[in-house]
């Protein structure tokens, strides 16, 4: 009779607590860790671990699948990229609460904010709840192979409260008005909520280009909402917002997370918008606030934010060229087809190389890069098509037409536009080390069209941990430690993060000599046939989700012991 449930034996525990990695067993029981170290005992089932790091499982705070997560078991891509907890509810924009009037209005919002097909959330979504403890229940009467938590969404609940005045910028809520949206801000958390979202940015727009609703929220109101989640002793705030002032604005924030003595997470990028060294005074002010006692992080990306150009996507540049939109409209084999043909092509090339910039940042050839196999992100202005162009005595026009035709024409160009004003990244290697910064913003199930960044959690690995230079490197026991534990904490999700007895049996298999990171790719499985970016990876060996091999090298097994997340977890007794 087998001793435990499941064993995984022989590997290299990186255990998230940030110790050394260590050869050990791990002897799972039910849904729970029990034994790490050597496992005399068997196990129903055993793993071979020779020569593979053993990990906890990903917790990714920062995803958009609010509608996704009420049709799709397996939260794709994320699940590929070793994601067994996912955080969704970000930004301010989701589907709860809502009146039955607010349907088609949520949705306007988060396909423009988020770049989610209209269409495939019409026809997704079954709209079976009005509360967000009511969301909560139909996400968790729906299977899924990995858990999943969510967050109250700002937008959402000022619509619910406000009506149509909500989305307009020159109506103010009443004081009634506000202690409504605290009242079922509090409710949502006490119901389940892992905490709060909003936006203040500007590049935050409805699918019309009408500002996101939250934009312009008094300091009345959001302090009005954070002192009611105070209350309930639970829950956490997540914020982006773009500093227009810097000063008034970080004062704002901190007086959320100060008055409610709740943590808080800050986008922090350091975006064109930005004066220099912005990303750096943003956090100089984060350790002030933590030295005085106020909870505020930095939420950082793993490289550098970037948009994904391709013929099958939003936007690329044949678009400029007069010959390309003569061929928009067919059909994609046709007009390939017709891309092929070598006096299309030099017509095209032409027309774009007369062609005034029109596309920002995506016609600086100097800051556009091609995607391989694997791809590869660890770029810098040498690789960039205007380096090849004259590496190779061509336009530049010529190398991108290339490299959008490559793999079938489904080649991509990378143009990064956060992290990147020096053209590396010495940036996010600084943001990533940083002592009061966690990794997010991959925004997992969002921006379907132009970017593909739910890869983020691989590439901490195979760049930092593994490929960096040297005297970049980031030691890989810290890596899992910022990925899994702090990301954990983070949220409140005590109860996982670290590969310790009576820790939740979340972990990842990983060969990490192979582990990559696969180009995106465009495929259309969203509902109503929607299109979205997507991207594999290659040497997660198997991912366990409480307990049972849910992925093995990245396939479903058909185990879904994946479930809603309902609040703030503790820690195992020990």
């Amino acid at each position: 009779m087998a001793d435990h449930d499941l064993v995984i034996r022989g590997g290299v525990v990186v255990d998230g607590t940030g110790a050394a990695p260590r050869p050990a067993d791990v002897a799972i029981d039910d849904d729970r860790i029990t034994a790490v170290g050597t496992v005399a005992g068997r196990g129903r089932e055993e793993i071979d671990a020779t020569g593979l790091l053993v990990t906890p499982g990903f917790v990714d705070i920062h995803t958009h699948y609010d509608g996704q997560v009420t049709w799709d078991t397996y939260l794709t891509p994320s699940c590929w990229q070793g994601v067994t907890t996912a955080v969704m509810g970000n930004c301010g924009v989701g589907f709860a609460p809502v009146r039955p009037d607010k349907h088609e209005w949520l949705i306007a919002l988060m396909e423009g904010v988020e770049d989610i097909p209209g269409t495939a959330l019409h026809e997704g979504i079954k709209w079976n709840w009005e509360s967000f403890p009511e969301y909560l229940d139909a996400v968790a009467g729906h299977p899924h192979a990995i858990d999943v938590a969510g967050q109250i969404p700002h937008a959402a609940l000022r619509g619910y409260v406000m009506g149509d005045r909500g989305a307009d910028h020159h109506e103010v809520p009443t004081a009634d008005e506000i202690e409504e949206m605290g009242r079922l801000a509090a409710e949502a958390i006490r119901g389940g909520a892992l905490g709060f979202t909003t936006s203040r940015s500007v590049n935050h727009k409805d699918r019309d280009g009408n500002l996101t609703p939250s934009l312009t929220a008094t300091a009345d109101e959001l302090l009005g909402i954070a002192r009611a989640i105070g209350e309930t002793n639970e829950g956490v705030f997540e914020i982006i917002t773009d500093f227009a002032d810097f000063d008034s604005e970080f004062a704002l924030l901190r007086a959320m997370s100060e008055q409610s003595g709740r943590p808080m997470s800050i986008t922090t990028l350091q975006l064109g918008l930005h004066p220099p060294g912005h990303w750096s005074r943003l956090l100089e002010a984060i350790e002030q606030a933590n030295s005085e006692g106020v909870a505020l992080r930095g939420q950082v990306a793993a490289r550098p934010v970037g948009l994904i150009m391709s013929l099958d996507g939003r936007v690329h540049p044949l678009l400029a060229a007069p010959s390309y939109q003569a061929i928009l409209q067919r059909p994609f084999p046709e007009r390939l087809a017709q891309l092929r043909l070598p006096h299309v092509r030099r017509a095209i090339i032409d027309e774009i190389s007369a062609a005034p910039t029109t596309m920002g940042p995506m016609n600086d050839w100097s800051n556009c890069f091609a995607l391989g196999q694997p791809a590869n992100y660890a770029v810098s202005e040498s690789d960039s098509i205007k380096a090849r162009a004259e590496q190779l005595g061509v336009t530049p026009a010529e190398v991108a037409y290339d490299a959008l035709m490559a793999f079938d024409g489904e080649g991509c160009i990378y143009v990064p536009v956060a992290n990147f004003t020096d053209r590396d990244l010495v940036m996010t290697r600084e943001m990533l080390v940083h002592p009061l910064t966690i990794p997010g913003l991959g925004d997992g199930g969002a921006h379907c069209t132009i970017i593909s960044d739910a890869s983020f959690a691989t590439f901490l690995l195979t760049h930092w941990a593994r490929d960096a230079a040297p005297s970049d490197r980031i030691p890989v026991e810290f890596v899992i430690q910022r990925q899994c534990a702090d990301t954990a904490r983070m949220v409140g999700l005590l109860d996982r993060g670290i590969v310790a007895p009576g820790y939740k049996a979340d972990l990842n298999i990983i060969d990490f000599d192979k582990l990559s990171i696969g180009r995106p790719e465009m495929i259309y499985d969203l509902p109503a046939d929607g299109k979205r970016l997507v991207q594999r990876a290659t040497g997660y060996v198997a991912t366990i989700v409480s307990g049972a091999v849910a992925f093995r090298d990245g396939e479903p097994t058909g185990s879904l012991r994946g479930q809603l997340v309902r609040g703030a977890q503790p820690a195992p007794v020990q």
